[in-house]
């Protein structure tokens, strides 16, 4: 069936909206073919089989279209991407040619932060101009990727009625945020947690839950608005980095207490009310760095604790150099003479990725402070953005080195072999991850103090 001839998603029953989705009569555009894009647009391919990703990127395109995935380390992508483009239910091409052709649009691009820490929507705002050059009465444009509270209503539903033929109220828009992290993609869009949607207006709202009803097995969850979505989202993040903020600056009193805070941690949580996080060496990745600022940016009232915890997380990478100098000195010795591994520059243990990782920073501190610094993890291949000299992890007991900081506890790291180094380390355990208590090193626990 053409796109003419399709059902409208916005406006119409629900029960005619759900049997056109699945019968592949409303085609679907996914924009953005990134680490989670793809995966999106491959679990609507899967359901309704006539769906069309939209990318800037020629390279993604034209490997997409050979049925191949450019996004690793997602278990069950690559197999189904190759299925479904075999099987012509996936395709991919350009923005506007995609609006053309399609009549649910579906959003999924970052959002950036300017160097003031800024929201910056222009990914955004341009994603949506395009997709009102196709736009059509009915159609629905559903927004997954994080957004400050208000972008629907104030930025993306104004410009697809400034940039098209159509007034408001003959489109639909809706927030449904991504509720995925790296590694799990496909089981987590599939129906891992509930699916979260709000709308611009009531007709949206009910249109994006027929429509995420048949991929998400966990079921939706409607909420009274799209801003009201936006903040479930937000709020999800904000949550995990003030919780971490507490636990790291209760790893700050391990000295001072003469306590080991992560077992005191341990048996707080074990009463019903307490959930408190663990402490660590810093906090990194796509999203829990950057979303408090979402919030906390343009905002009538001030968002101190928000701000503090940003502190306070952001600050972990240097009071991690810090306690390796201080058990340098501890041992006559001088962190500016060192030779220092760190081990993981991944921002999550199993996960190939390095955005905001806090190994950047505990690197730059090392070097900075005089040390030679090597690295290693198993995962990344590309080392050049970070002032270190790369170590594969088979190797790192035959380097003459003097210190260790764990920043990210991979699996490939358990089979090193510590009392096979050529003589005693200064280590600094950022996660609570290593059993050095049968080695010659000394070790200094963030949040769980000396071995």
């Amino acid at each position: 069936m053409s796109r003419a001839e399709s059902v409208a998603p916005y406006g119409g029953a629900s029960e005619r909206t759900r049997e056109a989705f699945r019968n592949g009569d409303l085609p679907v555009g996914v924009y953005g073919l990134g680490k989670m894009g793809l995966p999106l647009a491959a679990a609507y391919a899967e359901v309704c089989g006539n769906v069309i990703g939209a990318d800037t990127n020629e390279a993604v395109l034209t490997g997409v279209n050979r049925g191949e995935s450019h996004v690793g380390g997602e278990p069950g992508l690559d197999a189904l991407v190759e299925r479904l483009v075999a099987d012509e239910a996936l395709r991919a091409t350009d923005n506007r040619t995609a609006a053309a052709a399609t009549s649910i649009h579906v959003v999924i691009v970052p959002t950036r932060l300017t160097d003031t820490n800024a929201p910056d929507l222009s990914i955004l705002e341009s994603v949506v101009e395009d997709i009102a050059t196709g736009l059509s009465a009915g159609d629905l444009v559903l927004v997954e990727c994080t957004v400050p509270p208000k972008t629907c209503r104030e930025v993306v539903a104004p410009l697809l009625e400034a940039e098209s033929d159509l007034a408001a109220g003959e489109f639909g828009v809706a927030f449904c945020p991504e509720r995925t992290a790296s590694g799990r993609a496909l089981e987590d869009i599939r129906g891992a947690y509930p699916k979260v949607v709000g709308g611009i207006d009531e007709d949206s709202t009910r249109a994006a839950r027929t429509i995420y009803e048949q991929l998400n097995a966990k079921g939706v969850l409607t909420v009274a608005d799209a801003t009201t979505a936006e903040a479930v989202k937000l709020f999800e993040g904000v949550y995990r980095d003030v919780n971490i903020a507490l636990a790291n600056e209760l790893a700050r009193f391990t000295d001072d207490l003469a306590v080991d805070v992560r077992e005191a941690i341990a048996t707080a949580n074990t009463q019903p009310y307490c959930d408190i996080h663990d402490p660590g060496a810093g906090v990194g990745g796509h999203c829990i760095p950057y979303y408090p600022y979402f919030l906390a940016h343009d905002r009538t009232e001030d968002a101190p604790l928000l701000r503090t915890a940003r502190e306070v997380n952001d600050g972990m990478p240097a009071f991690t150099v810090e306690k390796l100098r201080e058990e340098f000195d501890a041992e006559g010795r001088s962190l500016g003479e060192a030779t220092v591994l760190v081990l993981g520059v991944a921002y999550r243990p199993g996960v190939a990725e390095t955005a905001a990782t806090p190994a950047r920073p505990i690197i730059d501190g090392l070097a900075a402070a005089g040390a030679e610094v090597l690295c290693a993890d198993p995962l990344i291949d590309d080392f050049t953005d970070f002032d270190a000299t790369p170590v594969s992890v088979a190797e790192v007991t035959d380097r003459a080195v003097d210190g260790v900081v764990l920043v990210t506890p991979h699996e490939a790291f358990e089979r090193i072999d510590w009392n096979a180094f050529p003589s005693p380390l200064v280590v600094v355990d950022g996660r609570g991850a290593l059993d050095l208590s049968a080695t010659p090193h000394r070790v200094y626990t963030i949040g769980g103090g000396h071995v």
